[in-house]
């Protein structure tokens, strides 16, 4: 079978259902909605690696899945050690999945990022021991007695991490978390429109900018063959890209901004982004002309979307061949190294 490559594609543990209740957000993904039925329905499809997710594989043209612990992971515990033994835990099981069926699926690694050298440390062990193709990382990390501190990765703090992932040459793939409890009280600004939450707002808009905020921060100039990617078209970055980027390289920005170049040349160089749950043939064919056709990718973001909807979708774009064969299949193959013929 040679079919589509899906990079952005969402699994959950049995262990990770029993430590994280996905009730706290059932109530934000689907208002109104019985919190018992519909998290059993959810987490079913989540759970579902080699049963109706391969048989819709099969029958809509999805060759290989890239499978992930779905948001928030491991960012989203608040304690150091029970958020090292999640995400060790949640690889061994999602290696274990992959071992069955390791030509139609393989997986990136979940990671604490409470610091640096444990997260470090477990990408080199997913890479190296569990043969994963790099690393998930969910928005920033929960910390705190309350878990409402917020630690985000363009810190120096986190330049051992960083140095790992380059000396690994491995993708991390930065993706959107929904807003803490501390987020959604009263007078705050989700909390007053919790109609804005998850992924047709929110999400886009607080990953962003913690994309920006790696791009600025020169961990692209002081590790200059590190790779990320963006799903969703990029969060809404390629389309904003020109003001950005000429707007930090106005002179009196020169002087003050922590990185050498600007947003445009990190995002042709070192940032791909992805089409998942953002089936938009204009926007895809601007990000190809904005950052390249070797930096775009497809997705679906299965179960969140359906592998029917996202190869409908793909069937019916009009984009040369080439860079259909390029988008759909081959630039994942060369960036995650996949073992699979371009």
């Amino acid at each position: 079978m040679r079919g589509t490559v899906a990079i952005e594609e969402a699994i959950i543990d049995p262990a990770g259902v029993e430590a994280h209740s996905f009730a706290q957000f059932q109530s934000l993904m689907r208002p109104g909605s019985d919190a018992a039925s519909g998290l059993s329905a959810h987490e079913k499809r989540l759970l579902d690696i080699h049963g109706e997710r391969l048989k819709s594989m099969d029958e809509h043209g999805v060759e290989y899945m890239l499978l992930s612990l779905t948001s928030p992971g491991a960012q989203g515990e608040a304690d150091p050690e029970k958020a090292k033994s999640l995400s060790r835990i949640a690889n061994d099981y999602l290696a274990g999945e992959v071992a069955k069926n390791p030509k139609r699926f393989g997986a990136v690694a979940a990671l604490s990022m409470h610091n640096a050298q444990d997260a470090a440390d477990e990408l080199r062990r997913a890479v190296k021991e569990l043969g994963m193709f790099g690393a998930m990382i969910n928005d920033f990390q929960s910390k705190g007695a309350q878990a409402e501190e917020k630690v985000y990765f363009d810190t120096p703090d986190y330049d051992p991490f960083w140095e790992t992932v380059q000396e690994l040459d491995v993708p991390v793939y930065f993706h959107p978390r929904y807003a803490i409890p501390q987020d959604l009280k009263p007078g705050t600004k989700y909390g007053d429109r919790k109609h804005l939450l998850g992924a047709g707002v929110q999400f886009h808009l607080d990953l962003s900018w913690h994309l920006y905020a790696v791009c600025s921060s020169g961990v692209f100039d002081r590790f200059p063959k590190v790779q990320i990617v963006a799903g969703h078209l990029g969060e809404g970055i390629p389309f904003n890209l020109w003001r950005a980027s000429h707007w930090i390289n106005h002179p009196f920005k020169r002087g003050s901004r922590p990185m050498k170049h600007d947003y445009s040349y990190y995002w042709t160089r070192n940032v791909s982004i992805t089409t998942s749950g953002n089936y938009n043939t204009r926007g895809l064919k601007f990000c190809i002309e904005e950052l390249g056709l070797d930096r775009c990718m497809y997705a679906i973001d299965t179960p969140y979307d359906t592998v029917e909807e996202g190869q409908a979708w793909w069937k019916s774009i009009d984009l040369p061949g080439d860079q259909k064969e390029a988008v759909g299949r081959t630039n994942a193959i060369r960036l995650f190294k996949l073992p699979l013929e371009e």
